[in-house]
């Protein structure tokens, strides 16, 4: 079986070094890093996690607990993911992906008894979320990408709800439009308390606002139909609505069918934006649609980073005086279904 030392002799290093390479325990060159991975896969060396934790009382695994959205783990969803497992890696921790069960709760509290994981990683966190409560009395160490009502001491790294809506709206207005409609997430057992689709909506109805725009809000279509109904709805009672933000990608499925239906285009007809879905995602759909994309793989690798330090002991500088706190604004890509409004603005 191959060892440790035998990884140390291929990239001619001294053991402590390969051990750091390979563990992240203290900073090493990135390119003696390269050298001891290399060596470390051409040898087939595998470490010991157990025997390692049990020496350090620490397994080097974290927990990403990321409830399963009704329509399954996408694109957008997954680069989170990976972004911090990325970050986990760099640091020589491993990343454990848990959708969670029906009781999350429950799931938590067995995760972090059974003593596997060093921290954990919450994703979709709700504005009264119980979960970090249980993890602060278990002495579990943890992090949030997302944000409860009121974070207090916690780390967290989330989107910057207020300057994404204020982009978005400006983008907007600056086309000509004076009408902007906002489809949020639908309302169930999952959303109903979900930090992101209350705080979208209430930033894009206060940026349009102040941008002295139209707004109309309330409708929370959770799929393609609903979302035509809804866009068909809306345009019952609004008819002079030229520019429409979708927060759900299947609702916006069924806006561009309904919009067919009524023999009209986009962008002619309706300027239609996607919100917190990533480029690719918009480029799937014809036309292609203008998205407010989120920093998923960033805000991944931030969390990751930001949780390694809070295990460590908070060996950063920025841990000690207290918590971490990062908002990052998603980014605005132009699309194929923004254009000026037509004159007269009325379906």
């Amino acid at each position: 079986m191959t060892s440790l030392r035998d990884v140390a002799e291929r990239a001619r290093v001294a053991v402590s070094t390969a051990s750091a390479a390979l563990n992240g325990t203290r900073p090493v060159a990135a390119a003696t890093r390269r050298r001891v991975e290399r060596a470390a896969a051409e040898l087939g060396y595998r470490p010991n996690l157990l025997a390692r934790g049990l020496q350090s009382k620490r397994t080097r695994i974290l927990a990403l607990l990321f409830p399963a959205p009704r329509s399954g783990f996408g694109l957008t969803e997954m680069q989170f993911a990976t972004g911090a497992a990325e970050a986990a890696r760099e640091r020589g921790y491993h990343l454990l992906l848990s959708p969670e069960s029906a009781d999350p709760l429950e799931e938590l509290r067995h995760i972090t008894g059974l003593g596997l994981v060093d921290g954990v990683l919450l994703m979709e966190v709700g504005l009264d979320d119980e979960r970090p409560a249980v993890l602060a009395a278990a002495g579990v160490p943890f992090a949030m990408i997302g944000r409860t009502r009121e974070p207090g001491g916690i780390d967290h790294v989330d989107i910057d709800f207020a300057a994404t809506a204020e982009e978005a709206v400006a983008h907007v207005a600056g086309l000509g439009h004076r009408k902007l409609a906002f489809f949020n997430r639908a309302v169930d057992a999952h959303a109903a308390g979900y930090g992101p689709a209350v705080r979208a909506g209430r930033e894009f109805e206060r940026a349009a606002r102040e941008a002295g725009l139209a707004y109309v809000g309330g409708y929370r279509p959770r799929s393609a139909e609903a979302g035509g109904k809804a866009f068909e709805e809306l345009l019952g009672t609004h008819p002079d609505v030229t520019a429409l933000a979708v927060m759900d990608d299947h609702a916006a499925a069924g806006v561009i069918a309904a919009v067919a239906r009524l023999g009209r285009r986009i962008p002619e007809d309706l300027t239609l934006l996607l919100v917190l879905s990533s480029a690719r995602v918009a480029g799937m759909f014809h036309p292609r649609l203008t998205t407010l994309e989120p920093p998923s793989a960033e805000l991944g690798r931030i969390g990751a980073r930001m949780l390694i330090n809070r295990v460590q002991g908070g060996t950063k500088g920025e841990t000690q005086g207290g918590p971490q706190r990062r908002l990052l604004p998603c980014r605005l890509v132009v699309g194929d279904s923004s254009a000026p409004p037509r004159e007269g603005g009325r379906w």
